[in-house]
């Protein structure tokens, strides 16, 4: 049986991180994932992992200065010392909370200077955290949503992994970022399995729930099933009304 995660950076935002956990967990959900918790108390957020029995497996890092809509630092230029105390702040956030994974965001940059830095940077956060044993997640976001972003494919995604030769940092393989950049997504999930650390999923294009839209998710999830991949899938996507009544795709998929 495939197996989800809800991702609570956009399914029950109307509540508090804690409340959206037990909500997850009354739903059905297998796991939880989140963006930015850091607002919520260790102690809370805690508790209601306890109570629900569901692992949180992911959260990023600090988005920066979002009023000059920034979106991400690893990968600027000049902005290392914040970068680094994003990635510091992840990696205590996520001990504290016994949170498996950590998603590093690039930022908004183009070019050399930005390649290196980013290389940079995420040699530090793997070395950071390792001796947690977290691991680093970078995704490439597609270039209609974020068309300034810095990592874009799965390709340059997949270089700067094998360039920083680090055993904790993964591949976060996005559904709806590749069904809408590069396409062929079952193919690409098998061809990049080795490096990949989580799956999320949205309906293409509009990032709605996953019954509808250019990409077939009962195909997609039979195929990541045939291949043994056994973790749970992230559910990022954009429910169109109260997140109750977006469900269905679970009894169906």
């Amino acid at each position: 049986m495939t197996k989800f995660s809800a991702n609570l950076g956009f399914l029950w935002t109307e509540l508090l991180l804690p409340d959206a956990v037990r909500a997850a967990h009354k739903a059905g959900f297998h796991a939880v994932e989140c963006h930015w918790p850091y607002a919520t108390s260790v102690n809370d957020l805690n508790a209601a992992i306890a109570e629900t029995g569901l692992e949180m497996l992911g959260l990023n890092t600090s988005r920066g200065n979002t009023e000059v809509g920034e979106n991400g630092l690893s990968a600027l230029p000049n902005r290392q010392f914040d970068a680094r105390a994003a990635i510091d702040e992840a990696i205590a956030y996520a001990t504290a909370t016994n949170i498996a994974s950590i998603h590093v965001m690039a930022g908004f940059a183009r070019g050399p200077d930005a390649h290196k830095i980013f290389v940079e940077n995420l040699r530090y956060a793997t070395s950071q955290a390792a001796p947690q044993n977290i691991t680093i997640l970078i995704e490439p976001l597609n270039r209609h949503d974020a068309p300034n972003y810095f990592l874009q494919t799965t390709n340059q995604a997949i270089s700067i992994i094998k360039e920083v030769a680090a055993p904790n940092l993964k591949l976060m393989f996005d559904c709806y970022h590749v069904g809408r950049t590069e396409g062929d997504v079952t193919t690409r999930i098998r061809t990049l399995l080795p490096h990949i650390g989580h799956i999320q999923f949205a309906s293409v294009p509009d990032r709605g729930a996953p019954d509808h839209g250019e990409l077939n998710y009962k195909h997609i999830f039979q195929d990541i099933a045939n291949i043994g991949y056994t973790a749970p899938l992230g559910a990022e996507y954009k429910p169109n009304g109260p997140t109750k009544d977006t469900l269905n795709w679970m009894k169906l998929l």
